[in-house]
């Protein structure tokens, strides 16, 4: 029987969506129902049907988890930046590892060795980077916040308990700078453009701030004047750049940036290491999260012993570089050739010879550099490994992987694969919580061949 929409169903929610949906079933019928956890019973009516599921709003609810408590943040409802805020420590950690552990055998066919989850220290206030959607109403008032949830509708804020305290104060003051400036903002960068994001960067050990204004055009009288005075204003801020990003489009940020005022990089202190970091850099924002990763991985690949290491998907070498540090001889593979030269950088910085880049389609060309490796770092996008660069993997001998991944459903697809007859043998998947307040869960799998 397929519910129709306005009935009311009474269902008891037993998962979570990544959107932070509560899951339940209804004579089979899988039901999202907004509002409730896992654990907690309620009356809802159905908003939606169709033969594969329904969505339905909470009318009553009939019992309360031992893990619900009051969000922090006010604006926790609207905003979709937050999904598990009504969810207290021990309940986000309870569902993160129970996830895990239902994707793995779920998608992966997988019974493997899950290790606890590796738990923050600061469950808020850990970002080292925001990321501000602008948005100018008709009464010329700004508009600057994070989306609400599956949507593009901004939920104005002038806080966030996510991030960093030394970032969240400059929201405000910046905030109502750019309002009262003549500069056209717009979003989507449609009509005559404007103003689309905010960025800011922190480094989290040195204190040192980059601001981004992220625009269609560079037409913004007044700009440096503006950079100038923010600089004046909070000695923390080293340096404030314009990025351009002409296209309509969901690219945020573009390729060509300018210094405003200030340099264009920020110092952190990254596991005893120097990183310029710039406005264009992928940078983990969960900066004591990724030292942990890092030292795990240091251990697990032997680094201080000299092990040749090859990081695919290197990025700016924020594993290698460490590695490096620690006594392996690195060789980082990454398709982006701003990130190589930032990586590059990072290691004449250190003073770090015994790590290199190379500027490579890993997908392509991954097979050239396997062979005299003693281990394999993947630190691949959410979508995984691509089909070529898992054969090649495959197809050659390799002591021992070290696969990083931000989505366990890619990661559990890969891992499948990697042991499909005996190839490798998934060693145990280390789970790590770089995200606090979110469904996102990072996770480390070492695999050693069979």
């Amino acid at each position: 029987m397929i519910p129709k929409v306005c009935d009311l169903l009474e269902v008891s929610v037993f998962d979570l969506s990544l959107q932070g949906i509560g899951v339940a079933r209804w004579n089979e019928k899988v039901v999202f129902t907004p509002g409730l956890l896992p654990g907690e019973t309620g009356i809802v009516r159905v908003t939606h049907s169709n033969q594969e599921a329904c969505i339905a709003i909470l009318v009553r609810q009939l019992n309360k988890s031992s893990f619900r408590h009051r969000p922090p943040c006010t604006l926790s409802k609207d905003c979709g930046g937050c999904t598990l805020q009504s969810i207290n420590e021990t309940g986000q950690v309870t569902w993160k590892q129970h996830h895990v552990m239902e994707v793995m055998r779920r998608v992966g066919k997988l019974d493997a060795r899950l290790l606890p989850l590796i738990k923050t220290r600061t469950p808020f206030q850990y970002r080292n980077k925001a990321l501000v959607p602008l948005e100018r109403l008709s009464s010329g008032l700004l508009r600057a916040g994070f989306y609400q949830s599956s949507s593009h509708y901004i939920v104005n804020m002038d806080r966030c308990p996510l991030l960093d305290p030394r970032i969240d104060n400059l929201i405000a003051p910046i905030k109502a700078d750019l309002e009262t400036s003549s500069w056209p903002i717009n979003i989507h960068g449609t009509g005559s453009g404007g103003l689309r994001h905010l960025s800011i960067k922190i480094g989290v050990k040195t204190g040192e701030v980059l601001i981004t204004l992220i625009s269609s055009h560079n037409d913004l009288m007044g700009i440096r004047d503006l950079a100038q005075n923010w600089m004046r204003r909070w000695p923390q801020v080293v340096g404030v750049c314009l990025n351009i990003q002409p296209n309509p489009n969901n690219i945020i940020v573009g390729n060509s940036t300018r210094v405003i005022a200030g340099r264009a990089w920020i110092i952190e202190q990254f596991c005893n290491l120097d990183l310029r970091i710039t406005a264009e850099t992928f940078f983990q924002v969960n900066t004591i999260q990724a030292e942990r990763i890092v030292n795990l991985l240091v251990s697990i690949l032997n680094a201080s012993k000299g092990s040749k290491v090859l990081d695919a998907y290197c990025g700016v070498g924020t594993l290698s570089l460490p590695l490096a540090a620690a006594g392996a001889q690195v060789l980082g593979l990454e398709l982006q050739q701003s990130s190589v030269i930032h990586a590059q950088l990072n290691a004449e910085l250190n003073s770090l010879t015994s790590a290199k880049f190379k500027h490579v389609d890993v997908s392509e060309a991954l097979s050239l550099y396997l062979s005299n490796s003693d281990a394999l770092i993947l630190d691949p996008p959410r979508k995984g490994l691509h089909p070529s660069a898992l054969t090649q993997i495959i197809d050659t001998p390799l002591p021992q992987i070290a696969y990083l991944s931000c989505n366990p459903s890619t990661l559990a697809r890969d891992l499948k694969l990697l042991t499909l007859n005996k190839r490798f043998e998934l060693t145990f998947i280390q789970p790590i919580d770089f995200f606090p307040q979110t469904t996102h869960v990072e996770c480390l799998a070492i695999l050693n061949s069979a």
